[in-house]
Order: C-alpha cells, then sequence, then structure tokens
C-alpha cells in the first residue's frame, strides 16, 4: 500500500520520560498507528516553552511550515499551535498547506494562570482554531465545549478520542488499602484536594502513591510537600515523581484504587489505564472524565465521579470504598466489564486518519 504523508508538528520534548504527559503519550502513539490507516508520519519537533514561547520559538514554528512543500498535510499539536496566531493564521488563510489542530487542552482551561494570561491564550487560541480547516478534539465533551467557546462550525471540528492497551489485570495489594494517583503535579491535576481528603480519612487505612513529574510547576509542589507534612501524612502519601515502563507498571499492579481529583480534563487517559487492569476509578466529575469512566456492556458503572470543588465529597465516597463491600465488589467487576470493551489506539488513528483524508484541497470559507 503506497502511503500518504503527514507532516505532524508538536513540542520539543514530546520523548522525554522526566515530562510524561497525556499529550505526550497520544501524539507519540498516533505517530506509531497512522501508517496502518495508509498515513507516514513526518515528525517535526519545535523547541520552545509553549504556548508561549521566545521569538526565536516562533521563529523555527515559523521556518518549518515555510519548508513544507505545497499542498502538505500537516496536523499541528494544539500546544505548539494555538499560542501562536501570528505564525499558523497566515500560513491556514493562504491554504498552501491542509492543516488540522489537534487540540489535547484548551489553553486558558489551564488551572493557577493569571487571569489576563488565561483571557491572552484563550483569544489566541479562537484566532487559530477558526483559521484551521480542521480542528481535532479528544473526547465529545472537548467537541462540544470547543464549538460554543469558540463559535467553530461543528462539521470541522472532529473526536479522536485516546485508546486503550488491554495490560494484565492489577492483583492490588489487599483489594481495598493502596490508592494510586497517577498525574503531573500541577495546580490543575488538583493533588492538594486529594491530600485534604485523605487527611480527613486518616483512620482509615489508607496508603497512597502519587506519581507524576514534579517539574512543572515547582510552587505547587512545595506547597503540596508542606500540606502532606502539615497532615502528618508523610509515611502514607508519597510523591513519587515520574514513572514509565515496568516501574510504573508495577505501580499499577499493587493498585487498589485509582483516583484524580482534577479541576480540568479533555479525558482522563490515566482514567482509561487503569481501566485498562481493571482497577475501578473515583474522580472528580469534569469535563470529559464521564467518557472515559463510561459503562460496562452491561451498564454497571466502573468508578465513582464526584463534584469538583469539594474534598469532602471525595472523603465520603473513600469511606464508603473502605467500608462497604458490596460496593467495592460492584466496582471491581464492571471495571473488568470495562476493560474487555476499551476502545484500542487503532480506532484513534482511523479517526485521525479520516479527518486527515477530508482536509480540503482549496483555500477553504473562513469560520
Amino acid at each position: 500500500m503506497s502511503l500518504r504523508s503527514v507532516h505532524f508538528v508538536m513540542p520539543d520534548g514530546v520523548d522525554d520520560p522526566a515530562a510524561p504527559s497525556g499529550g505526550n503519550a497520544y501524539d507519540r502513539r498516533v505517530c506509531l498507528d497512522l501508517p496502518g490507516f495508509g498515513w507516514q508520519v513526518h515528525r517535526h519537533t519545535v523547541a520552545g516553552d509553549w504556548p508561549r514561547p521566545d521569538a526565536d520559538a516562533r521563529a523555527a514554528l515559523a521556518r518549518t511550515l515555510r519548508e513544507l512543500p505545497d499542498g502538505a498535510v500537516v496536523l499541528l499539536d494544539g500546544l505548539v499551535a494555538c499560542g501562536v496566531p501570528e505564525v499558523v493564521v497566515p500560513e491556514a488563510e493562504e491554504g498552501r498547506l491542509r492543516m488540522a489542530v489537534l487540540v489535547h487542552l484548551p489553553l486558558g482551561d489551564e488551572t493557577g494562570l493569571d487571569a489576563a494570561v488565561a483571557a491572552e491564550l484563550d483569544a489566541r487560541e479562537r484566532a487559530v482554531l477558526r483559521a484551521a480547516p480542521a480542528v481535532i478534539a479528544t473526547s465529545d465533551w472537548a467537541v462540544r465545549r470547543l464549538v460554543s467557546h469558540h463559535g467553530l462550525a461543528p462539521d470541522r471540528v472532529h473526536v479522536a478520542a485516546p485508546g486503550a492497551d488491554i495490560a494484565p489485570l492489577a492483583p492490588g495489594t489487599d483489594g481495598v488499602s493502596r490508592l494510586l494517583c497517577v498525574a503531573a503535579v500541577t495546580p490543575r491535576k488538583g493533588q492538594h484536594r486529594l491530600v485534604e481528603a485523605l487527611a480527613a480519612v486518616a483512620e482509615l487505612p489508607w496508603s497512597c502513591a502519587l506519581v507524576g513529574g514534579l517539574g512543572h510547576d515547582p510552587d505547587y509542589v512545595t506547597h503540596l510537600r508542606g500540606l502532606i507534612r502539615a497532615h502528618g501524612l508523610e509515611d502514607r502519601l508519597e510523591l513519587t515523581g515520574p514513572q514509565f515502563g515496568a516501574a510504573l507498571d508495577a505501580r499499577y499492579a499493587t493498585a487498589d484504587l485509582m483516583v484524580l481529583t482534577s479541576y480540568a480534563e479533555t479525558y482522563g487517559m490515566a482514567v482509561t489505564e487503569a481501566l485498562a487492569r481493571g482497577i475501578p476509578v473515583l474522580a472528580t466529575d469534569v469535563g470529559g472524565v464521564p467518557e472515559a469512566v463510561g459503562r460496562a456492556p452491561d451498564g454497571g458503572v466502573p468508578g465513582i465521579l464526584v463534584p469538583p470543588e469539594n474534598p469532602a465529597a471525595i472523603a465520603a465516597e473513600l469511606r464508603g470504598w473502605f467500608g462497604e463491600a458490596d460496593v467495592r465488589r460492584r466496582l471491581k467487576a464492571a471495571a473488568r466489564s470495562r476493560r474487555a470493551a476499551l476502545g484500542g489506539w487503532a480506532s484513534t488513528a482511523q479517526s485521525l486518519a479520516a479527518v486527515l483524508r477530508r482536509l480540503p484541497t482549496e483555500r477553504r470559507r473562513a469560520a
């Protein structure tokens, strides 16, 4: 089969194991799977502090796009594209390149941003997405959010949800007490809410590992360590830093319950990674997380969703998890059933390939 070419422009560091993220994992995986659906991927990584790069990084991105051949199909990671309309919009409007923008997280949804910075990033993203011939989001929720928030034509915004690799069933520790949170340690992931909730149930026999990068927001990490010390939880709550490969697999293998307390998620790949091992989930009901949790084929729900901004609700559900064996049995059975029904990464690549095939060959109308 003759493969068509797609030029995938993404942040430098996408392969850095010290800075794991769902967006990086998604980008790497679709590069591997797109050839199976007729697309040879040419990777272009661009160094810079995205989405707010300096002049050198903006110039490097402009040069990368300028050097692509006329008519090239280009997939732009939104972290790179959405903050620099001065670079991307002229290329999109010229129509020389057949462009699609992949949005992992709307820029203004990042927690902890100064209000003025968030508003500026939001406006920049709107300009880019309105100019792009196609936009790809990672959940149905994210599609609706982008369409309504940025005023995009619905037929230009497409979904390509992350896949999951089915892994061996996690044996767990004792079926109840070992908790796991896999997420970069940042304000958006809300680990401080988990610490507060765990402090409220300190009499229960839990232990918890917080697995995720510590370099994104050092001030937040310092705050979190102080919170753990203030509650006297140093011996029970471990900040492991980033882990991957066999080390991460070992963490999942000993987990009895996955906990995610984010303020914003377009999907929640850590949720499906846990479900792929039959581990039930306790998560905040935000964004695309309910889609990631999903339902088992028999209608069972493999997780508990709690309102955001409410550590007391998290604590209450933890008490239920520890105190009610029937709840644990029901959630574990649903998680194992959901595991068998999870979509794979081939479905993600197939969805992306379909969007790339439909990219217009001529300059499109304005959004």
